[in-house]
Parts: C-alpha cells; structure tokens; sequence
C-alpha cells in the first residue's frame, strides 16, 4: 500500500501545536474534542499511513497533563440513539470509550449529560455512578443563541453546576456528534473565569483540513462522509478578511462565529480569535507526504460513500438528498463510479453464474472472487478463496469438506426460522475456528485473515447486517449494489 501521510510527524507536531495553545491561556485548555478517538479508520482510508489508533496516542502523550470530560444528550440516552458506524446506542458506547480510555491511564473527570428538560436517563446515570464516574446534569442554556448577556449570566451558564478540574488540559469529547460538547466548554469557561482562572478554549477537527485547497480531494470526502447532515465545507470568510488567506471551514461553525466570538469576548473580556479557523488546532496538512496518493485515496472513499448513501436510501433509512449530495461532489472531483475498479468484477461475476456474488482486490492487487450457492452465502465463498490464495492452498482443496458444511447446514435449518440457509460469514468461521484445533493447514489460513486490512470489496447485492459487520471488523473496505438482500440476516 503506498503511504501518503507521516503518522509519527503528525503526533510531534500535533503535541506541539496543542501544548503551545495551552500556553496561550492560563496554562488551562479547554479542547473541544471530535470524531473517533479509537479506531479512526476514515481517516486512515482517506490519507493511508494515518494510524487509526492516532489520536488515541496523541492523548497518551498528555496522560499526566490531560483529563476528560464527556458529554451526552439526554434526549440520545432516552431515544436510545444508534451509531451507524457500530450499530451500538450512544450510551454504551460512552461506557465502552471509557472502560477502554481508563485502562491506558488516562484520567476521567466525569461525563456531562446535557439539554436535560426531564429526560429518563436514571439507568445511564446510576450505571456510571456505580463506576465512580461522577456525573452533571446541564439543562438548556437561558438566552441561547442571541441574548449574550443572559447567557454569560449566573441566569446562563452559571446555571450549570461548576466541574472541577485539576489538569491543564481538559479534553471534552463525546460518543457521537450533537451531545454538547461546545455548550460545555464554554460553560466551564464561564465558570474559570468567575473563580479568576484565565483559561481558553480551542477546537480540535481531522477534517476539513484547512490549509488544503476547497476542492481538495480529501476535503471534498468530509463533504460526502456527512452529506446526511448537510455539511458545507467553504472559505471561511472572516479568514479571508482578517489574513487575506483562504483556509476552509464547514457551514455550521462559519455561521455560528459571530455569536461564539461574541461569548467568548463577554467571558474573557477579550477578543480571542478572529476567525473560526482560528480556533482549530489542526495540522493535518503538514503531515501528507504524497499529496497524489492522498487525493486519489480520498476520491475512492468518496465512491464508497456514494454507494452507502445509495443502499441507504434503497432500504429506507437514508435520503435521496444526500445521495444526489454525493453524486454532484464526483462530478466536482471528477470521478465515477467505474473509477472503483473492483465494481465490475463483482457485477460480471453475478452475470456470469447468476448468482450473487462478491469480488475483492487484495493489497498485490490480486482479484478473487465468490458466489452464492446452497452451502455458502457469497461473502463465505469468498473468504474461504481468498484465504486459500494468500496461504498458497490449491484452488481444488477443500479447507471444510461438504460433509462438515452439510452437516451445519442440516442443523440450521431445524433451528432457523429464515427462508435461505447459506452458511453466513460467522458461522463458517467458527467452523474454521473449530477445525483449526486439529489442523495446522486451516490454522495458516486463519492467520491469514490479518492480510485482508485494506483490502476493496464490492458486492452484486447488499450483503446482510449480520455479514458486514464481520467484513468491517476484518478492516474489509466493502461496497454494495443497491439491489435487496440476497437471503435474511
């Protein structure tokens, strides 16, 4: 795989960077915290050679100085608000980032559950208290966004109950976006500056990247990765005006700046930035090594974009708008679909054996493929030949004999409600698992499976929940036709 970013120079860099916005301030740093702390792997598809554990270690290199406060939406506790990315709700998510956070020694503060207006949030707050996490409670901010006075007011954010903090740096970060993030930092502010702390906030963003150009590849992918949101990267005027520099921002915090500088002045009595830009500690750009690679890179994962907005909006669960978002960003960069070159394989598959089948480009640009039949579902077919080729396995060898699967198959069709009986991706790696004990050949193939991280895949169909989920967690980059489910989940 060529590398097209610098992932240890981004971590000295990205230390430096923050640690000298730290000493802009009351060596007291409120860093409003987005995207993924663990397991990053959009920015690693889009700028190859970023680690996707990055920011993780970036927070491991303030362990001493850094403690962290998360924030929640009461409303996304009581709706039960589901990750797509994990399809886990936001509050376990929350308990899954701070278990896995605590074990590298980082400190937790507490976690804020915010825009509480009488919420049911009993179960997630007493869960937390029991694991000495303590726990705030912020209702919606009097005033807020117009009347500045109300809001820095004892009416406003002092309303809030003041968290205390012993770290110079306080991250403030969250399981999923719209939780409260920025409404909290600037409420602790308020507080700091109350008790004569002079401390300062300061937002930190992968993308867009600022110093790259508006129409920049990997910019134009942040665009397709939220066009369900509506996100607009453009020039950040006040930028514009204030340096003569173009540096690019997206919609929400361009159009929310003249109210957030305003806040912040009457907090610190003081004209802090000039634009929204300003605010970011972003220094991305000076890390791509290959600028090439990274374009190209960003231009595939904006067509895997497009065909999950696609398949999206074919099962009912996404917009026409955000697909037609995504179609307008390809004409914009110049691509289309058949850039991705691993589609046609798949589709000539289907054609050839009509069947539903799957195609996958391997890191030495091997393709392979594998089709549905009554034994195996298409991905399993797949996976079986693809870890075959990378152990030197002859194509004829069988790693599960007929028997073994039969006998399976038998058993989950007495057992199993569903109209097709294919043996899914899980099931034939159990076998594989179960075999393996007495097996060293299958053993070499298991170990096998490491290899296929950033491998491309496409599908004739949309591949089962159940299906991709394991393919994701192989670091499987997978698209689907938007043609329905060849058998249930």
């Amino acid at each position: 795989m060529k590398i097209a970013f610098d992932n240890e120079k981004y971590l000295k860099i990205q230390k430096e960077k923050i640690e000298e916005r730290i000493k802009m301030f009351d060596n007291k740093l409120y860093l409003e915290f987005g995207g993924k702390i663990f397991d990053d792997y959009n920015a690693s598809r889009v700028l190859p050679g970023f680690s996707p554990d990055a920011k993780i270690k970036l927070l491991q290199e303030f362990k001493d100085d850094l403690e962290i406060i998360f924030c929640i939406n009461a409303d996304n506790i009581e709706k039960n608000k589901i990750r797509a990315d994990y399809g886990i709700g936001y509050d376990v998510e929350l308990l899954r980032l701070i278990e896995n956070i605590s074990k590298l020694g980082i400190s937790i503060n507490s976690v804020v559950i915010t825009m509480y207006t009488g919420q049911d949030i009993s179960k997630l707050r007493n869960n937390l208290e029991s694991r000495d996490v303590k726990v705030y409670i912020h209702t919606p901010t009097k005033g807020y966004p117009d009347d500045v006075e109300t809001i820095v007011s004892d009416e406003g954010y002092g309303k809030n109950p003041y968290i205390e903090t012993t770290k110079k740096l306080v991250v403030v970060t969250a399981p999923g976006p719209n939780s409260g993030k920025l409404g909290t930092c600037l409420s602790q502010l308020y507080h700091e500056h109350k008790n004569g702390v002079d401390a300062g906030y300061a937002k930190f963003e992968t993308f867009p990247v600022w110093d790259l150009p508006l129409m920049h590849p990997v910019n134009v992918s942040y665009e397709a990765a939220t066009a369900d949101l509506n996100d607009i990267n453009m020039i950040d005027s006040f930028h514009l005006e204030e340096y003569n520099v173009k540096a690019v921002n997206y919609n929400r915090d361009i159009s929310a700046f003249p109210i957030l500088k305003n806040i912040l002045k009457s907090i610190t009595g003081k004209e802090v930035y000039k634009s929204p830009t300003d605010m970011g500690v972003n220094m991305i750009s000076q890390c791509i090594v290959d600028d090439y690679v990274a374009q190209e890179a960003a231009k595939m994962e904006i067509i895997r974009r497009y065909y999950s907005a696609v398949c999206d909006f074919k099962k009912g669960i996404g917009t026409e708008q955000a697909v037609e978002t995504i179609k307008k960003l390809m004409n914009n960069v110049g691509i289309t679909i058949q850039d991705r070159e691993i589609v046609k394989y798949a589709i000539e598959k289907a054609e050839l054996t009509n069947a539903n089948a799957l195609a996958i480009k391997l890191n030495d640009g091997k393709i392979i493929t594998g089709k549905e039949s009554e034994l195996l579902s298409a991905s399993s077919a797949l996976l079986l030949n693809t870890i075959k080729y990378i152990s030197g396995i002859p194509d004829d060898v069988y790693l599960l004999s007929p028997s073994v699967l039969k006998g399976i198959l038998k058993l989950k069709q007495k057992t199993s409600y569903k109209s097709k009986y294919s043996l899914n991706l899980s099931e034939v790696l159990i076998a594989l698992s179960i075999c393996a004990e007495n097996n060293p050949v299958i053993e070499k193939t298991i170990e096998a499976l490491d290899s296929l991280r950033g491998a491309d895949a496409h599908s004739s169909y949309m591949v089962s929940g159940t299906e991709q989920k394991v393919l994701k967690s192989l670091g499987i980059n997978l698209t689907c036709e938007p043609k329905m489910l060849g058998y249930d989940d």
